[in-house]
Formats: C-alpha cells, sequence, structure tokens
C-alpha cells in the first residue's frame, strides 16, 4: 500500500523522449517552395532548380523534388529554419538524390551552415559546419563526402566511401553521436563507422617519434640477408628437380633486421577536446554544386536528434516508393528498346524496297537492251 501511495505522488513514468525534428523538407505543396528556399545572387549566372518527380518515379506527388535543369552550371539554393545546438544531443542529417541523368561529373551533396550565413551570397567560399553526401566526377571519383568544420578549417574523412551511381533515388544518412562517434549509411544500411577524432585530421597525433633517439649506425634496413659466414658444402648436390623445402628453413640462418622502429612517445602539443562533433547556431541547410549534365533531384530533407525517427522517416518516404520507381523506369527502358527495335526494322524494309526497286529497275535495262540488240 505504502508503494502504491509513493507511485500515485511520483506521477506516471516519463515515457521515452519524443525526437526533435528541426528541419524537414517533402515539397509536397507545389510552388510554395519557393517560399521556404532561396536563390544565392552571388553569381548572375547560377543554375535554376524545378520542382520534379522525374522522368520515372515511384509517386508523381510524393517524389517531386528540386532538380537542377540546367548543364555546366553552379547551383547556389538554401533553407533556414530555427538557430539550434547539438551539444549533448545526436544530430542526423538525412535526405534523398536521384541522380537519374547518370551522371558523369557534379555534387550531390548538402551543406549545414551557421545562423549567420546571407543566404542571398551563398558561394563556394561560404563557411560551413557540415559537408555531407555522394560527388561523382568520371571514373576515379565516386564517394560520399563527410567533411566538418573546425576551428573554421574543413576536415574531410579518410575513408574512402563509395556512393550509388545507378540513377536511382538513394537515401543518405550522417549521424553524429555525442560520443565523437559517427556512422554514414546509404538506404538505411551502414557503409561507414568509427570515431571523429580516428578518422577525420582535427588533432595533432596522441604519439609522435622520440627526437631523443636516433637510429643505430649500423642498422641495416634490409629484412634478409646472406650469412657471410655461410659456405656451400663441397658434396653439395644441386639436381633437375628438388623437393620445396622453403618452410623448414630456420630463420636462424638469416640476419634480420628490417626497418628500424623509431621509439614513439606521447606528443606535448596533443591535447584531447570532447567538442568536436558539437556545433553552435546550426541554422541553414544549403545545396552550393557543380554539374556538368544537369537532371539531380533532391527530396526529402530531414535534420533530427532521432536515429530510430531518420529510419523510419526514410523507410516510409524512399523505401515506399523505390520498388515502384525501379520498376517503371526498366519499362520505360523496355519501351524505350522497342521503339528503336522498331525504328531500325522500318528502316532496314525502306532500305530492302529500295534496294528491290533498284534491283527490278535493272532487269527491265538489261531486257530492254537485249531486245535492242537483237532488233538491230
Amino acid at each position: 500500500m505504502a508503494v502504491l501511495q509513493l507511485l500515485l505522488l511520483l506521477g506516471p513514468a516519463p515515457g521515452p523522449a519524443r525526437p526533435t525534428v528541426y528541419f524537414q523538407e517533402q515539397f509536397l505543396d507545389g510552388e510554395k517552395w519557393r517560399k521556404r528556399w532561396m536563390i544565392s545572387e552571388y553569381k548572375p549566372d547560377f543554375g535554376k532548380f524545378g520542382l520534379t518527380a522525374g522522368k520515372f518515379y515511384g509517386d508523381p506527388v510524393l517524389d517531386k523534388g528540386l532538380q537542377t535543369t540546367e548543364n555546366s552550371k553552379f547551383y547556389a539554393i538554401s533553407s533556414r529554419f530555427k538557430p539550434f545546438s547539438n551539444k549533448g544531443k545526436t544530430l542526423v542529417i538525412q535526405y534523398t538524390v536521384k541522380h537519374e541523368q547518370k551522371i558523369d561529373c557534379g555534387g550531390g551533396y548538402v551543406k549545414i551552415f551557421p545562423s549567420d550565413l546571407d543566404q542571398k551570397k551563398l558561394s563556394s567560399n561560404s563557411r560551413y559546419y557540415i559537408m555531407f553526401g555522394p560527388d561523382i566526377c568520371g571514373s576515379d571519383t565516386k564517394k560520399v563526402h563527410v567533411i566538418l568544420n573546425y576551428k573554421n578549417k574543413p576536415h574531410p574523412i579518410k575513408k574512402l566511401i563509395r556512393c550509388k551511381v545507378d540513377g536511382y533515388t538513394h537515401l543518405y544518412t550522417l549521424i553524429i553521436r555525442p560520443d565523437q562517434t559517427y556512422k554514414v549509411k546509404i538506404d538505411n544500411e551502414m557503409v561507414a563507422s568509427g570515431n571523429l577524432e580516428d578518422d577525420l585530421d582535427f588533432l595533432p597525433p596522441k604519439k609522435i617519434n622520440d627526437p631523443t633517439v636516433k637510429k643505430p649506425v649500423n642498422w641495416d634496413d634490409r629484412f634478409e640477408i646472406d650469412d657471410p659466414n655461410d659456405v656451400k658444402p663441397e658434396d653439395w648436390d644441386e639436381p633437375e628437380y628438388i623437393m620445396d623445402m622453403t618452410t623448414f628453413i630456420s630463420l636462424t640462418l638469416f640476419k634480420t633486421c628490417g626497418v628500424w622502429p623509431h621509439p614513439q612517445i606521447d606528443n606535448p602539443n596533443y591535447s584531447p577536446d570532447y567538442s568536436i562533433y558539437s556545433f553552435e547556431n546550426i541554422s541553414v541547410i544549403g545545396l552550393d554544386i557543380w554539374q556538368v549534365r544537369s537532371g539531380t533531384i533532391f527530396d526529402n530533407f530531414l535534420i533530427t536528434d532521432d536515429e530510430e525517427y531518420a529510419e523510419d522517416f526514410g523507410d516510409e518516404t524512399w523505401g515506399e516508393t523505390k520498388g515502384p520507381e525501379k520498376e517503371m523506369c526498366i519499362k520505360q527502358t523496355e519501351e524505350e528498346q522497342a521503339r528503336e527495335r522498331a525504328m531500325e526494322e522500318k528502316y532496314f524494309e525502306q532500305q530492302f524496297k529500295k534496294l528491290e526497286r533498284k534491283t527490278q529497275s535493272g532487269r527491265a535495262r538489261a531486257v530492254k537492251s537485249t531486245v535492242t540488240k537483237l532488233e538491230l
């Protein structure tokens, strides 16, 4: 009874924390997106964006997003939201990209900016907090950028993360946690993870070579050398074929040193920083990219503090339309191939008829020529 009275005094147990959604954009209200997104005026010839689901899609309304529309152009556009700090919180940045034009060179990444950004002057020179997403250029560059700003300097991830290049819509997710770990997901599947300090060069190394220790003068960097004291026996037999005994040769027959291991000491210039992951006054998301061939569609933007919410949001948006989108693309491809075959068949049929008429005409001339000769 006493326990029951205590529970009543304490009130109901607190439930799980509700996710905070800082920014979400699906472009479901038609042309009203233009009131929320601002095109930069930094250059007069920036490329223009249009709202479309593209040539193939899973849903004609749900799959509408911002599409680049002009070839060989820089693009700069951004949207503002209420400033926040991710200190002590998880930060999740997520969106979808579709390179339906089978992009050969161009960016598909987003940037996260501080609140002091002048959106009308957005350019590649604008200071940003985070840059994340796919970048493609030729056969060499097909990677996912993860770049974080630390002390006003961008630090790219040292890992190579491959991006998708098949022309379908893909979901890209970056998760940064307060314990300074991170995770990158593509299509809700993890493709990279680790520790920010280890995988991005924010800080000086923890260990350095001991400057007071030098390599011995007589140190030989070669892994193996011939034993100078070893002499070939006089009765040495060198048959044409011998058994492979390499696995039984004793290493004591060789004098080995190898690369000299320089002793390490703690770096006096190293100091841990447990705030690498956090940013203050996060307030703008934008696209600042260059594309040779336009046609990329950006959609389903999300910034939140909840990994599970982001995963569910991805499943409910990209996850629901990815299958029908692929089916429509395959159907369009098959129909296009059928049209091309029909055009080829029609072309060859026309060529055959022309050849047939020429042949018949040639035969008629030959007969007429024969008759004329006989009459003559």
